[in-house]
């Protein structure tokens, strides 16, 4: 199991298309994807429980994914959720 902290740099948060972007990033892996913020802990890997969290600009978010294939869906997890800022801002 891998975890990291995360804090949302972009200006639209995790709300509609970077939320189904992350979730199609976690999808491509075999590990599970868990994200978890002080009030909840979600699937990372659906897009309604993505929506749920309503993760904003500052926010901070824990990423944690346990699996075979761990560290590679870190990496492109965070990869996903750095590029929002080039494409949403």
């Amino acid at each position: 199991m891998v975890s990291r902290n995360y804090t949302i740099h972009s200006k639209v948060g995790l709300h509609a298309r970077p939320a189904s972007m992350l979730v199609k990033t976690a999808n491509d892996f075999e590990s599970r994807v868990h994200i978890r913020t002080e009030e909840m802990e979600i699937d990372g890997k659906s897009i309604l429980s993505v929506m749920v969290l309503g993760a904003g600009c500052g926010d901070e978010i824990e990423i944690i994914v346990d699996g075979p294939d761990e560290e590679e869906a870190m990496a492109a997890i965070v990869a996903t959720l750095d590029g929002f800022l080039d494409k949403f801002d």
